[in-house]
């Protein structure tokens, strides 16, 4: 999985109640295909045993700076690895890194390496406010380190809730993946991706819609952050999750998706029109239930706006324009012409007859039709894999430009 797959992490657990969910993120980072190399501090072994990380990566623990045999680990083990995440990093911990002692392998480590490292801090509300530890996370950042400030929660039995709560596993792994890919064509990008259905209200209770899930748009809008990006996501109702670091923005009908778009269109790098609004509502909305016995015979349809091609005159000089196309016939012919009429840099077309590709579901098979009028077929891939070529072909046009 892209971007863990055959990279070298560092995985630092210090010695916290936290370290438990350190054996959930090594998992998730080698399903990922990341390899993962588990350095514990004296501490972290009082709290979890280094046979789990073992057991989990299927690599060897590193636990003592002095092991027989394993005198320059710290200097190995910095060098090879693509990025270090330290989790949980207690107070004392980050007071030694800021500091820059090397008592143990893992702030050794941290001395010796020259990638990106990722500190999330984990222990008590009180010691996490107190202002040495303040101090101590402002340092790090300022030689360098990224920190991912701790969830505000429950914490260690009788302690109740507060600020230091170590952030879920999944959401580590997610600023892991940004800390490996933080130096593409994205970086520092303002990328606006929207996604999902809109409806339009026919009375107070029915609505004209589709079955879009959003799970494009969404899988579009983690890959651009994870990639570097700022990103805004604007998405129609039952849009499927939000991804981690993504500014979300909710609408509802296909004119709120045309002013939100709109109003955040200005200095945006990238536009990635992946929802599937409404063409038609209703030319008229009854106040009340329409009722079966003075159900009309006909409901008057009218064009909505049509959300691309009201971009053209606020894009950016340089910006680029994406769109997608779902069709059930011509599915070439009509992406072509929607790349043209709404002079676009590319088109995304699938088509919703082919099963696993449409409506709801975690794949799909897409073609992408350039300017230029090149084309490339894809095969079915999940949308996360699909999102990846897409932005891929994105980082091309913004280096060129």
């Amino acid at each position: 999985m892209r971007p863990y797959a055959n990279r070298r992490v560092l995985l630092g657990v210090s010695g916290g109640i936290a370290s438990y969910k350190a054996a959930w993120l090594a998992r998730l980072l080698s399903k990922a295909g990341a390899q993962v190399d588990v350095v514990m501090t004296p501490a972290a072994t009082e709290f979890v045993g280094p046979v789990t990380f073992e057991a989990l990566t299927g690599r060897a623990v590193h636990t003592g700076l002095f092991d027989p045999g394993r005198a320059l680990d710290h200097i190995k083990l910095a060098r090879e690895a693509d990025a270090i995440i330290v989790a949980p990093a207690t107070a004392d911990f980050m007071a030694r890194a800021a500091t820059g002692q090397a008592g143990d392998l893992l702030t050794a480590c941290l001395l010796a390496a020259q990638c990106p490292v990722l500190l999330v801090p984990a222990m008590n509300d009180h010691m996490w406010a107190h202002p040495q530890t303040r101090h101590n996370a402002a340092h790090l950042r300022e030689i360098g380190y990224t920190l991912l400030p701790p969830d505000e929660g429950m914490l260690a039995a009788g302690e109740g809730s507060g600020p230091g709560r170590m952030p879920e596993p999944e959401t580590i792994f997610a600023y892991a993946g940004r800390l490996l890919e933080k130096n593409g064509a994205l970086a520092g990008k303002r990328v606006l991706v929207t996604a999902g259905p809109t409806r339009e209200p026919i009375d107070p209770v029915r609505f004209i819609s589709n079955h879009s899930s959003g799970k494009m748009g969404v899988a579009l809008a983690a890959a651009a952050w994870r990639r570097g990006a700022t990103v805004d996501l604007v998405a129609g109702p039952l849009s499927v999750g939000t991804p981690i670091g993504v500014g979300m923005h909710h609408v509802d009908s296909t004119q709120d998706m045309a002013d939100a778009v709109g109003s955040r269109l200005p200095n945006t790098d990238v536009l990635v029109m992946a929802a599937a609004p409404a063409d038609f509502r209703p030319a008229s909305r009854a106040s009340s239930k329409i009722r079966k016995g003075n159900a009309p015979e006909a409901i008057a349809l009218a064009p909505t706006p049509d959300i691309l091609a009201s971009t053209k005159p606020a894009r950016s000089p340089g910006s680029v324009i994406v769109g997608f196309a779902l069709e059930t016939d011509d599915v070439v012919a009509h992406a072509r012409a929607k790349l043209a009429s709404k002079e676009l840099d590319f088109i995304v077309v699938n088509d919703a007859t082919e099963p696993g590709a449409g409506f709801g579901v975690d794949t799909n098979r897409v073609s992408i039709i350039a300017r230029d009028g090149s084309e490339e077929h894809f095969p079915l891939m999940s949308k996360p894999e699909v999102a990846d070529a897409i932005l891929d072909r994105v980082e091309v046009l913004l280096s060129g430009r």
